[in-house]
């Protein structure tokens, strides 16, 4: 009886191992299938300080006009995506002007009159972020999408309102770029560029 214990007792201790696959980590007294613990994205941004009350008043009428307009330059970047993807399968170039020419005009529809309401700093934000977001100045989209000539007119129009279509967004050099990156951050890390996000696409 004794000798069928120690029997049963060898064969589950070399069973054992066999059933464990995985290694095994033992860090600091923590045992862990994974070297590593899998943790989401933590966005770390600065307290904010102002120096005096007229810092503040800037910086919130800043974030105010970022966050209302940024809804528009993520939705640009989708939609060129989604535009670059298809006019990859359109081969003929006459065929590629028609079709950008088309959604333009469905966006200027869609969006013409909620635009329009944009005040020029508003304005001047959007230039910026649509850089930011595109990875193009709103000069070069309109360019590439329909034509020098168009972008020219475009560019010349914004002249007037004391807007540049060429604009990039750097805010490496920039203070008010750099703010709004800022303004960005901390929308993303308290989730309220999402529910932006959401709301204009509805």
């Amino acid at each position: 009886m004794q000798k069928l214990f120690y029997l049963v007792l060898l064969m589950v201790a070399c069973w054992l191992p066999a059933q464990q696959s995985q290694p095994v980590y033992i860090i600091e007294g923590d045992t862990l299938v994974n070297p590593y613990v899998d943790l989401g994205e933590v966005v770390v941004v600065p307290n904010l300080k102002f120096d005096n009350y007229n810092a503040y008043l800037t910086y919130y009428r800043l974030r105010k006009r970022t966050l209302k307009v940024y809804p528009y330059a993520k939705m640009a970047s989708e939609r060129l995506v989604i535009l670059n993807e298809r006019l990859a399968n359109i081969k003929r170039k006459r065929t590629k002007k028609r079709y950008a020419k088309r959604i333009e005009r469905y966006l200027e529809g869609e969006f013409e009159a909620e635009l329009r309401r944009l005040t020029r700093s508003e304005g001047r934000i959007l230039i910026k972020l649509i850089h930011r977001e595109t990875g193009q100045t709103t000069y070069e989209l309109i360019k590439n999408l329909r034509s020098g000539w168009r972008a020219f007119m475009y560019q010349t129009t914004a002249k007037f309102f004391d807007l540049n279509l060429k604009t990039r967004f750097n805010p490496d050099e920039v203070k008010e770029d750099a703010m709004i990156e800022g303004i960005l951050l901390r929308a993303q890390a308290d989730g309220s560029l999402d529910a932006l996000n959401k709301k204009i696409k509805k």
